[in-house]
C-alpha cells in the first residue's frame, strides 16, 4: 500500500478526468487516487469506475450526492484518507492546471526534509501562472498579499491548492470545525495549520489554466474569500 493519496475533487471533469488519473499513476513515486466527484451530471464518476478495474486498489470513488463545495469535498477526502492510514495525503485540481510531475518535489519536502505542510506555489520566485488573464492574476496575487497582511503568515500563496499535508497535520486541526467551503478555504487550512506552528513550506511550481472544461471560479467563492480572512483573523484572538 503507498502511503500517500492524491485527493481530487470532480464536477463535470469529464474531459480531464482519465488523463489526470493516468499522469498520476505514471509518476515514479507509488501514489494511490481518490476522486471525490460531487455527483457530475456529464457521469465523471462512471468513468472512474471503469479506470477502477485497471488500477484495482490504486484507484478509489467517494461518491457524493450534490454539489457542495471545494472545501467539503476535501474534508470527505481527508476524513477518507486518515481512516485508511494514508501519511501523506494531497490536494490537487483535475484540469492539470497542476503538475502531476510536481507531486514529488511536495512528497519530499515532507517525507524527506521535514515540511509538515508542502505547498505548490505560484508566487515564490516570481510570478509563475501560464494562460490567465492579467485580471485573474492580479486578483490572485492580491489576494496573497492582502491575506499575508491581516493574518501576518509568511506563505507567498495563500489561495494555493496543490498541497501536501502529514497526517498529523489533518489529525490536529479539528476539520469539522472548518467553516469556508470555496476560494478561503485554502486560506483557512493554511491559517489553522500556522496557528499550530505547523511548518508550512513553499514549492516554487508553474500554474497552468485548464485547457479542457469549465472554470468553477465565480464571484460569491472570492467574497467569501475577501470577508472571511478578517473573520479568521478576530477569531484566532480568542482562541488558542
Amino acid at each position: 500500500m503507498s502511503d500517500a493519496i492524491v485527493i481530487i475533487p470532480t464536477y463535470n471533469e469529464i474531459e480531464n478526468v482519465e488523463s489526470i488519473i493516468r499522469a498520476v499513476f505514471a509518476q515514479q513515486k507509488d501514489f494511490n487516487v481518490l476522486i471525490v466527484d460531487d455527483n457530475s451530471p456529464d457521469k465523471t464518476a462512471d468513468t472512474v469506475k471503469c479506470l477502477q478495474e485497471e488500477f484495482k486498489n490504486r484507484l478509489f470513488l467517494l461518491e457524493r450526492t450534490e454539489k457542495s463545495g471545494l472545501g467539503t469535498a476535501y474534508i470527505a477526502g481527508f476524513e477518507w484518507a486518515l481512516e485508511n492510514l494514508y501519511q501523506y495525503i494531497f490536494e490537487m485540481d483535475a484540469d492539470f492546471s497542476h503538475n502531476p510531475d510536481d507531486l514529488i518535489r511536495l512528497y519530499e519536502a515532507c517525507a524527506k526534509n521535514g515540511a509538515d505542510v508542502a505547498v505548490g506555489s505560484r508566487y515564490v520566485k516570481g510570478i509563475t501562472v501560464v494562460n490567465w488573464p492579467l485580471s485573474r492574476i492580479l486578483l490572485s496575487y492580491g489576494a496573497s498579499c492582502y491575506v499575508r497582511l491581516i493574518t501576518r503568515m509568511k506563505v507567498k500563496d495563500s489561495t494555493a491548492g496543490f498541497i501536501c499535508y502529514r497526517r498529523e497535520v489533518l489529525e490536529t486541526i479539528n476539520l469539522k470545525k472548518i467553516k469556508f467551503v470555496g476560494y478561503a478555504f485554502q486560506i483557512e487550512m493554511k491559517f489553522k495549520a500556522h496557528k499550530k506552528q505547523f511548518k508550512i513550506v513553499e514549492i516554487p511550481v508553474i500554474f497552468k489554466d485548464r485547457i479542457k472544461g469549465k472554470s468553477k471560479m465565480s464571484g460569491g467563492i472570492i467574497t467569501e474569500a475577501i470577508f472571511g480572512v478578517i473573520s479568521l483573523k478576530i477569531k484566532s484572538l480568542f482562541t488558542k
